[in-house]
């Protein structure tokens, strides 16, 4: 193969040309803790570094010089390059040609970081390309403009770049949530355990695209226990799942919610789609004391490692109830008496907190949910007499 060529120009999408596009693959090269805090939709993670290396190539920036960090950058790219072609192929249905990447790779960088840094510039491009391969970092850099010029001078030419990488699209999704104009909104609301989770999944089971899931997309069911057998989600990968969702729209020109408080475990939903929630017209669900029972235990202890995730936090509980209840939910965890320990934590706890809060909330309508279908069968065509 002869050597490749470096290019000038590197095309760049703007993050709402990537939010708009269909049929594109999103490759991210940031660490693999800054994928998991949170990326955009669908992006497959393929880092150029590791946090370490990252970490490192930072400090040598800021306590020594630009050239230093870029002389470490480019060693441990060099180590990396041939797994990262092969990662990004396999990301993008793409064959990368045979050759000897890491002698390509100390090619292109051997003028230093001011002349790879120049000769990488980003070029916005007015459509994104067929079957469009996105690659970017945290704000568009040499992190991203680099790999998207190398892989597209070895065959990759859908690949592009996205401009202000994920800060940028990061900032597109707080004014999108921003200036969300919701349609009309009724809220599921009641008791802890009278099921309002079952009832909103069947809601969207019956007529797709009706709700909007908070516990689900923050991964935690907004109580104290909430985070039992859930992984929660940070803020921001709450905000790009929540946005992702809103920007689906809503078929029916409604929406519904179940009722939350303003944090759905440690994440702050946004304020048009709180104002919304809050002002919705209350749908009360209700169920018998057997019926709610059943639920929390299904809730808490769906998977065998719940069971010691909820020993961890019933401690909190006891104290909240005094010095009497010292080590009594924990024993009746241990004793396998789940529906005595789910009892009581309706009777002591969930359900004074629930009434001190929402005692006074006037209702439009009330309905059984010990039947999730039924409820919202019943509910769904409530609405729809009333859209």
């Amino acid at each position: 193969m002869h050597p490749i060529a470096i290019q000038a120009r590197v095309p760049s999408a703007s993050a709402a040309q990537v939010l708009a596009g269909r049929d594109l693959r999103v490759i991210d090269l940031r660490t693999a803790s800054e994928h998991a805090e949170d990326h955009l939709p669908g992006a497959v993670n393929v880092p150029l570094f590791d946090d370490v290396g990252r970490a490192l190539i930072g400090t040598l920036y800021r306590r020594e010089s630009p050239q230093r960090a870029f002389g470490e950058a480019r060693e441990l790219a060099r180590a990396r390059i041939s797994g990262l072609v092969d990662e990004i192929g396999l990301a993008s249905d793409w064959r990368p040609p045979r050759a000897d990447l890491q002698r390509e790779l100390e090619r292109w960088t051997s003028g230093g970081i001011g002349a790879f840094d120049s000769a990488l510039e980003g070029e916005p491009i007015d459509r994104l390309p067929e079957d469009a391969v996105v690659l970017h970092c945290w704000r568009g850099g040499l992190r991203s403009r680099s790999v998207v010029a190398f892989v597209r001078a070895l065959g990759l030419e859908r690949a592009v770049g996205l401009a202000g990488g994920y800060k940028a699209y990061r900032r597109a999704v707080i004014e999108s949530l921003a200036s969300w104009a919701p349609p009309p909104a009724f809220v599921l609301r009641g008791l802890t355990g009278v099921g309002k989770t079952l009832v909103l999944r069947e809601i969207e089971r019956l007529r797709p695209g009706w709700t909007v899931d908070l516990e689900a997309l923050a991964g935690h069911r907004s109580s104290i226990l909430g985070m039992v057998g859930l992984t929660p989600r940070s803020q921001k990968a709450f905000e790009t799942g929540l946005d992702t969702r809103l920007r689906e729209g809503f078929p029916a020109a409604v929406v519904v919610f179940e009722g939350e408080s303003r944090k759905v475990g440690d994440a702050i939903i946004p304020e048009r789609v709180w104002c919304a929630l809050h002002g919705g017209a209350s749908l009360e669900l209700v169920a018998t004391p057997e019926r709610r029972v059943e639920v929390l235990v299904e809730d808490y202890l769906a998977h065998p490692a719940s069971r010691a995730e909820l020993r961890v936090q019933l401690p909190f509980i006891e104290r909240r109830l005094g010095a009497r209840w010292q080590g009594e939910l924990v024993a009746l965890l241990d004793a396998g008496r789940e529906r005595e320990l789910a009892a009581l934590l309706l009777e002591r706890y969930y359900d004074p907190l629930y009434r001190h809060s929402e005692g006074r909330r006037s209702y439009a309508a009330s309905f059984d949910s010990s039947n999730p279908a039924g409820a919202a069968e019943q509910i769904a065509t409530w609405i729809s007499t009333r859209g």
